[in-house]
């Protein structure tokens, strides 16, 4: 029986990881609303980001456990397109629509959600995929989008064609054949994990300097590493 307890408790995580998601998703709604001494916007963030540690812990706790299930790839990749797909995709609509944005082009960050999940039915589909990823992982694609709507309070709305744009280079980003190297580490080795180092810290200066909104310097990074060591990456 404790056995059987045991082996669930990376469901359990993922689990809390589309709970998260799906709280994401309710503050998306509301922005602007003051909860708990933040706005909802906040709370949207912080929720996406739960989503985002719950859904390490539950590779990690698999991975320690011995827990492997078709079942818990199933739930992960179900997870995934609601806390890093569907979150972030309600994040920008009612950001813009916040902002004014006609209807119509509101609707457009709803690609994100739909790439998203395209994304993930490749990943799980693809054999090639264990220790480099193919096109953007989607939990970037989401912590890119929280980026955005932090320097959207700081500086301003930069127009809904700007945003359209960039809805569109990411999902064509998520799906392409970028090859994209994992932020998982085997060991501590720094010769083995230098370019995963190097992210870390600049992502922690990026925050530092320019809070939140640092996060779009951090993805737009892990872009240009993995774009620049491609070669060196297997095909």
């Amino acid at each position: 029986m404790s056995n059987k307890v045991i082996s669930f408790i990376p469901n359990i995580l993922t689990l809390c990881n589309l709970l998260s998601g799906c709280i994401a998703i309710y503050m998306a709604f509301h922005l602007n609303t003051p909860m708990g001494g933040l706005q909802g916007l906040h709370w949207c963030w912080i929720f996406i980001a739960a989503a985002a540690v719950f859904d390490f812990c539950d590779g990690a706790s698999a991975r320690g456990l011995h827990a492997y299930s078709n079942i818990g790839a199933e739930l992960d990749s179900l997870s995934d397109v609601v806390s890093f797909g569907v979150a972030p995709a309600m994040l920008m609509l009612n950001t813009m629509v916040a902002n004014q944005a006609p209807l119509w082009l509101a609707f457009v960050p709803l690609l994100v959600a739909a790439f998203g999940a395209l994304r993930l039915a490749i990943f799980n589909v693809d054999t090639t995929q264990t220790t480099t990823f193919r096109g953007l992982p989607i939990p970037a694609n989401a912590i890119f989008w929280i980026g955005i709507s932090a320097w959207i309070q700081q500086h301003g709305y930069p127009g809904s064609v700007a945003i359209v744009v960039l809805t569109l280079l990411m999902s064509w980003l998520m799906v392409s054949r970028l090859r994209m190297f994992s932020l998982k580490l085997k060991s501590f080795a720094v010769r083995e994990n230098f370019r995963r180092y190097a992210l870390i810290l600049a992502t922690v200066m990026f925050i530092i300097t320019e809070g939140v909104a640092g996060l779009i310097w951090a993805i737009v990074l892990y872009i240009l590493i993995s774009a620049v060591g491609r070669k060196e990456q297997p095909a």
